[in-house]
């Protein structure tokens, strides 16, 4: 029994100094020329190791780092660079044949430089491109596309950074880091599974997990692809995605899923934001906003369109569509949004986030909102154009029955609207651009007081011009009243003339006291003398003077 020990730990100490010496009897290092050879073929790049170390019992060989170079027309820098590079092989033939067989590979911690010019070309586009690697073949043989004959059971890249820029650009680079990616038969010529995982520049993280291939053998960029996608707590101010100058900001989640042919991309999924804020002066809004939509971009244009956009705050909803285009670092939009019926108690959470300040202490209440937008312009410029419409609601905390005490004095009444102001009816002619705000023929319903129209600007600090008419003759104590004072009887042109100055957190109500002394005599004179409604009647010139500004 002693004996079998013996032989046993003999055969067990030979086993461990064969492992121990084999590292020292085999030249890892007269392997690097073949494995920096087979790699820049397989590439197009030139392909760079360090030097080279076997280790019997994980069977794989590590070089100290790596280094690919870079498309030639993108910059003379290195593409990848890692700080080791593992090679997984197969020892017995290693070790009996000194014969190279890879089966997979493992970068840590690389940094990955990924450029593209504004038209879409990106640096990795010519990966795989053995023309770059080989001296240029007859013109015969220029027309082969084909891929290079390279296949590994394992890719993997542990612990990476991704630097995505735009070639000859200002624009702040976006960094990714803690990149992980795992390839699994992997082959230029056909399918293969991948998961990626990352962390977002700003905060969040995204994991991507499908298939993808064959490789393009003329652009790698145009590679098929089949992935679901999960994004979690992405910062859009942070992420590098949105201009900055836009104001968008917001953390957003997304769920969906993205398909390419190579020609063109389907994305559908459904995006939830929070805090989402949509302009320069905005505040983060006070719902979350929920996207479902469905968009098809064209690789090769950089154009896209947005067949399916429901936009829901609440039970508020929207529906978004149009296309975009990108050039460069600017994106162009040519959109509709559409929103029949939609619950003001929903949409009042929104108003900080678009910058639309309300008078201050006043919230609006109950209701629905109409409308029917059209957006266009490069996202940093946009102008948003179309009719709203606000039905049955109130301006909670806002008086404006006091806030136009002034005409009284001129008309003699006294017409209250409380501490809350209802609203039947407001429509108007809306323009959004970086500017300011126009709203043209504004119509404005309240039950308490009557009709104002008119038209004004909101400048982008907040400061309000509007020229309005208040057309109190409605009937009531109200309406007879404004009557007998010369503003009544419902006709062309009737009502109190009056302007809205201040800012939209504390508007003021200045009645136009030349346009109101010439309105009450002309209605005077008119129901006086024949003709006098006449166009071209004399009078018209003569109380046309009250509404005239002296110059200077």
């Amino acid at each position: 029994m002693k004996r079998i020990v013996r032989i046993v730990g003999i055969i067990v100490a030979v086993i461990l100094i064969a492992l121990i010496a084999l590292p020292f009897l085999i030249d890892v290092n007269s392997f690097r020329p073949k494995l920096e050879s087979e790699l820049s073929s397989a590439l197009g790049r030139d392909v760079k190791v360090g030097n080279l170390k076997l280790s019997i019992l994980s069977g794989s060989v590590s070089a100290e780092d790596l280094s690919i170079s870079d498309d030639p027309a993108f910059s003379k820098t290195a593409f990848i660079q890692a700080k080791s590079l593992d090679v997984g092989v197969d020892l017995i033939p290693l070790i009996f044949s000194k014969a190279l067989h890879v089966n997979d590979l493992t970068l840590t911690q690389p940094q990955i430089f990924l450029v593209h010019t504004p038209s879409g070309k990106w640096n990795f586009s010519s990966l795989g491109g053995n023309a770059a690697a080989k001296p240029q073949a007859p013109a015969a043989k220029s027309a082969d596309t084909s891929n290079p004959d390279l296949s590994v059971a394992k890719l993997n890249v542990k612990d990476g950074r991704v630097t995505v820029s735009q070639a000859n650009s200002s624009v702040k680079p976006r960094i990714y880091d803690k990149v992980n990616i795992e390839v699994r038969n992997f082959s230029f010529t056909s399918q293969f599974p991948f998961t990626l995982t990352a962390n977002l520049p700003g905060g969040g993280n995204v994991k991507l997990d499908g298939t993808a291939g064959p490789v393009n053998p003329t652009d790698a960029s145009l590679t098929p692809l089949d992935a679901r996608i999960l994004v979690k707590q992405l910062d859009l101010a942070a992420s590098g995605f949105i201009d900055p100058s836009s104001g968008i900001a917001g953390l957003a989640d997304f769920n969906g899923t993205v398909t390419s042919d190579g020609k063109q991309a389907k994305a559908h999924g459904v995006l939830s934001a929070d805090k989402l804020k949509l302009s320069p002066k905005g505040q983060p809004a006070g719902k979350p906003v929920q996207v479902t939509y469905t968009a098809i971009h064209d690789l090769g244009k950089q154009t896209g369109e947005v067949t399916q956009g429901e936009i829901s705050i609440g039970k508020a909803l929207a529906q978004l569509t149009g296309n975009y285009q990108i050039q460069g670092e600017t994106t162009s939009l040519n959109m509709k949004l559409n929103g029949q019926g939609m619950p003001v108690d929903d949409l009042e959470a929104m108003l900080p986030a678009l910058g639309v300040v309300l008078p201050s202490g006043s919230s609006l209440k109950g209701g629905t909102l109409s409308t029917n937008l059209v957006i266009a312009g490069p996202t940093d410029k946009l102008v948003i154009t179309g009719p709203i419409k606000l039905s049955d609601t109130k301006l909670a905390g806002f008086d404006l029955g006091s806030k136009l005490s002034a005409l009284s004095k001129f008309t003699g009444s006294g017409a209250k609207t409380g501490s809350d102001t209802s609203i039947q009816n407001l429509s108007t002619n809306a323009r959004v651009a970086p500017d300011g705000i126009r709203t043209d023929a504004v119509n404005l319903t309240i039950p308490a007081l009557g009709v104002l129209t008119g038209a004004g600007t909101i400048s982008p600090s907040g400061a309000l011009n509007y020229k309005m008419n208040a057309a109190l003759a409605g009937g009531g104590a109200v309406g007879g009243l404004t009557q007998m004072a010369g503003f009544g009887g419902g006709g062309k042109g009737a009502g109190i003339p009056f302007a809205i100055q201040g800012t939209t957190s504390n508007p003021t109500f200045i009645p136009d006291v030349q346009g109101i002394v010439g309105s009450q005599l002309q209605n005077q004179l008119k129901s006086r003398i024949p003709g006098a409604n006449n166009q071209n009647s004399p009078i018209n010139s003569i109380t046309g003077l009250f509404g005239k500004k002296k110059k200077n």
